[in-house]
């Protein structure tokens, strides 16, 4: 992938000049990886925003290893999350996002909750509310997810989610105990 990497400006249907051209900050994307070698697939994506021409790495979290959400039989994966600042829009961001899911290898033929190389999902995009086909922010199931709450709650402790709450009473409510926190330079990257 080139340094500047840029996303491709082919979203007109998507054009909403009130998000456009002006930098937002408290953009969050999760992050999460269980196969082939997931510890690196999530740092090297995140080496590739911290890269990229149109977006700006604010903050990133621990990384965290967490059981899979849906089948069982499957290796636990490696999330983490990072702040963005941008002058996208939420779907050319989410268009990017994809773009770089692909370019590590990531598969949409699996099934769903399946097993990946990596996953990187729009989370919030500041203190936007949107609800349609392609795109939901915030991302549903944020209040449910400790894999999410939890590196979140590293970067953004008393962050309000829009419709949801604050982050740290909502990881009170998940009644779930601290996922494991993995030190990346102990481990064989």
């Amino acid at each position: 992938m080139p340094n500047n990497f840029k996303v491709k400006e082919n979203l007109k249907k998507h054009h909403q000049p009130s998000l456009l051209n002006t930098v937002k900050r408290g953009i969050y994307i999760g992050l999460g990886s269980n196969l082939d070698n997931p510890v690196q697939q999530v740092l090297t994506a995140i080496k590739h925003l911290r890269s990229a021409a149109d977006v700006h790495v604010v903050a990133v979290s621990n990384l965290y290893k967490t059981p899979p959400m849906g089948p069982q039989d499957q290796p636990d994966y490696i999330n983490a999350v990072v702040e963005l600042k941008t002058a996208l829009s939420p779907y050319q961001l989410l268009q990017f996002l994809h773009q770089l899911e692909n370019q590590q290898d990531r598969s949409r033929d699996t099934e769903r909750w399946g097993a990946r190389t990596l996953d990187l999902d729009l989370l919030l995009y500041a203190d936007t509310i949107l609800n349609t086909d392609e795109l939901t922010i915030p991302h549903t199931g944020i209040k449910q997810r400790a894999f999410v709450l939890y590196p979140l709650h590293d970067i953004a402790l008393h962050k309000a989610l829009p419709l949801i709450g604050q982050v740290d009473a909502l990881i009170a409510q998940l009644n779930e105990p601290q996922p494991e926190i993995i030190n990346p330079n102990k481990l064989d990257v």
